[in-house]
This record gives structure tokens, sequence and C-alpha cells, in this order.
């Protein structure tokens, strides 16, 4: 079982254990903390969940009346405080402002301890400060300086959006928050719309950051042309929360809203490839028989051989064997080098040598 509770009406839950306890809702029940039993307000009585959820702290029963008005006194000393602090603060003149007060009275190592949580820009020197608090309050003083985020969390307030802020009500750490998420939001990048009361990007960007990125990653992107149940078209925008994409048709110029299933669907997909069916047998490749060109000589096309006819000579091969050209070029260069004064027509030719002798 499960109950949650607050210290603060419309602060944040804290969920416990109730044990053998079972506290009706608005009642006042003790929570262990750090320092103690303090008391704080059931707001969501005990009940089953479905999952079994451990390690949480164990409720340590309905609150007394000496509880509740020792609970009642630390909450008149922490006012008390918080004017004592403030007033002092500005006497020293000092760049501090005051965000909290907590007035501890159960530790078992001081008697009453009084923490002041403050923001300032940049270190202070607040020495003389604790000394002037621990006189005017008789308690111990401990100062600490808290960021941005957390002076949101400990005023509380409200947000753009006008509910309680989530850091005061559920959120237990701030998870880093960039530039980038608002961009892929398409919200404008204007400082005062995506900043929070602490002054820092809003904690919610990171909510819907994850959705925004799975849609971009499967969505035509804006200037794609698609097809829709209207008609072509090109997408000039998205909705991520409906899970659609506008598009201004091609014959009309009028934009409609379309699922993110009707433009990219798997079956477009499929129809846009090139493949076939899954279950079709796959196809042989068919041999090309290539035909001549009409330009090439006939001697190429290669006709069908005729009969040989009497009287035909036989036609000689296309192509001279590789070692013709050789005997034709001999010849020719001993007519080329031989006298021709000895030269009587003979079918034979002298060699250089003998005819250079002079016998």
């Amino acid at each position: 079982m499960v109950m949650a509770v607050s210290f603060e009406r419309y602060g944040r839950l804290y969920y416990l254990d109730p044990g053998p306890h079972r506290p009706r809702v608005g009642e006042k029940v003790l929570v262990p903390t750090d320092d103690g039993p303090e008391v704080a307000e059931c707001v969501w009585a005990p009940q089953y969940v479905t999952e079994e959820i451990g390690g949480l702290p164990r409720c340590e029963g309905v609150a007394t009346d000496a509880d509740l008005e020792r609970d009642e006194q630390n909450r008149d000393r922490r006012a008390d405080a918080r004017l004592t602090a403030k007033r002092l603060i500005r006497e020293h003149g000092l760049p501090m402002k005051v965000v909290g007060i907590d007035f501890v009275d159960r530790r078992p190592d001081v008697d009453q301890l009084v923490i002041v949580y403050f923001s300032a820009p940049h270190r202070v020197d607040f020495r003389e400060l604790v000394r002037d608090l621990a006189r005017g309050l008789r308690a111990r003083i401990e100062l600490r300086q808290v960021g941005a985020r957390d002076e949101a969390r400990l005023q509380g307030g409200i947000g753009p959006c006008g509910r309680d802020l989530c850091c005061a009500t559920f959120l237990k750490d701030f998870e880093p928050v960039s530039v980038r998420m608002a961009k892929d939001q398409d919200l404008p990048l204007n400082p005062l719309k995506i900043s929070g009361a602490c002054g820092r990007l809003m904690c919610c960007l990171k909510y819907e950051h994850p959705l925004y990125q799975e849609f971009n990653a499967k969505a035509p992107s804006v200037g794609t042309p698609v097809e829709t149940p209207a008609g072509d078209g090109v997408v000039v925008g998205h909705n991520v929360p409906s899970d659609t994409v506008v598009v201004r048709l091609a014959a009309s110029g009028r934009r409609c809203a379309c699922s993110r299933a009707d433009v990219c669907s798997p079956r477009q997909q499929y129809e846009a490839s090139s493949t076939t069916t899954p279950d079709a047998p796959a196809e042989l490749p068919t041999p090309v028989r290539r035909e001549p060109a009409a330009d090439q000589p006939a001697a190429r096309q290669r006709p069908p051989a005729a009969e040989p006819r009497a009287g035909d000579v036989p036609a000689q091969a296309d192509e001279p064997p590789a070692a013709e050209p050789a005997r034709r070029r001999k010849p020719r260069r001993r007519r080329r080098l031989s006298d021709p004064s000895t030269d009587t027509g003979s079918t034979s030719a002298e060699p250089d040598d003998n005819s250079g002798d002079g016998s």
C-alpha cells in the first residue's frame, strides 16, 4: 500500500508506506526525516497499487496534540527568524535574498538550529551577519546559498501554463535542458516565452522532446512532395500532438491536415518502390541477341555462305596472316638498295655486299 503526504498546502507530494496505520485524507501524520519526525498532512489515503514499490519511508502514525502544538510553535519561530534575517541583511547592506527558513529542534547534537536559505549573485562575506543572527535568535545559525532553480523550488509559484511550478510539486531532480529541445519543437526562441519563473529554460521542454524526435524521424520534412487522399501536395507544417502533417494541395492551393499514416504509410512506401511482390518467383535474366548495326560493312555482317559455282575464284580471307606483311616489306627493302645498272629484270636480286665488290 502507498499513501501521499505534503508538508505545505499544494506543495510537493511525498509517498510513504502506511504500515499498520490507515489515516484519512486531511489528517496530520508523522513523517520520518533526517532531523526527526515532522508533521505533515495526508492528501492521499492508503490504497493498493498494481506495482510493488520498495524503499519507501514508513509512516510513524497519526500526530498527537503535543506534536501539533510543537509544529505550530516551529511555524511561528520560522516566521520570526525570516523577519530578523531580512532586517539584519538590510542593515549590513549585503546583496542577499532570503528564500526559506528551517527550524530544527530534534537533532541530537544541537538543541535549536536555524537554517537560512538565501540566493546571491556572487559569494558573500556573511561572518558578521551570522554573529548578529545567533545573538538575535539565540540559536545556532547555518546559511546555505542556493541557485535559481532551487530558489523557485523553495518559494513556489505559478508557471506560464497557469499551474503550480513542476519543481515545487513533483520534480525531484533537475535534468539538463537545452535550446535544441525548443528548436525541435518549433517553439519561438524568445527567452521570455521559453523561460520559467527561475529565469532558466522551462523544465517542461524535456517532457515531450522524445515524442518530437520520433515524429521528425518518421514524418516527411517540410517541403517534401507527398501524396494524400485529397491529392498531391507539399508538406508545409507538422502537428506532433495530433500526429498529423499539414499539406498544401497542388490543385487547389488549400491546406489540409492529413494523418502521418496516410502520408508516409508502409503501403505507399511499398508502392513507390521498384521491387516486385515477395511471393512472385524471381525472373531469370533473358539473354539479349545483339543485332548487327546498319552502318557496318557487309563483310562484317557475315551473310550465309552460298554454294560454290564453276569458274568462281575462291575468296581470300578478310584479314591476311600475321607473317604476310613481313614478307612484303623484305623485297621492297632489297629493291630500294639494289644497283639499277645491273638490274636486268630477272626475278632474283643480288645482295648489297656482292654488288659492291667490283669483280
